[in-house]
């Protein structure tokens, strides 16, 4: 990962204690960093045994993440492992499309139980979101998807 992002602000730093940790169990691997555009392409065409990429949920709703990440509709977008599960897929598509909430959550606990059998990617890290302002903003709240509202923001004296 060429760039900094706010899921991996050192890609490289990480990149090498991958690589170190991988060395002690006998996996020997080379860095290779591209262009961002580059490296989104190769990524895109499964040109890499294993990478570093991220994702920012925006929603809040489970298939922002089992679906856009996972999801066989997504082989070709941003599920870089290209990975595939019939069952699976059919969870995450039931669980989309039903109303009760129950239901739903049942349908994502199946879903990611398959998840955890077969590891198609391997979670790293999570992002802290920091905020910084002043003591004199009032009434700000922060979105837990980085879409910031200022809509009732003021700031005293």
């Amino acid at each position: 990962m060429p760039v900094q992002r706010p899921y991996n602000p050192n890609a490289k730093l990480m990149a090498e204690m991958l690589q170190s940790d991988w060395a002690k169990v006998g996996i020997k691997a080379k860095i290779v960093t591209y262009e961002w555009g580059e490296y989104i392409k190769r990524a895109k065409g499964g040109e890499h045994d294993a990478m570093l990429i991220g994702w920012s949920g925006d929603n809040g709703d489970p298939d922002n993440w089992l679906g856009t990440l996972y999801g066989c509709d997504a082989v070709d977008g941003n599920n870089f492992s290209k990975w595939c599960d019939p069952a699976y897929d059919k969870l995450i598509k039931d669980a989309k499309r039903t109303p009760d909430q129950a239901k739903r959550t049942e349908l994502y606990k199946q879903a990611q139980h398959i998840l955890k059998e077969q590891v198609p990617i391997t979670p790293i890290a999570h992002s802290t979101v920091y905020q910084p302002m002043r003591k004199t903003v009032q009434d700000f709240k922060i979105s837990p998807f980085a879409l910031n509202s200022f809509y009732g923001v003021s700031v005293g004296k």
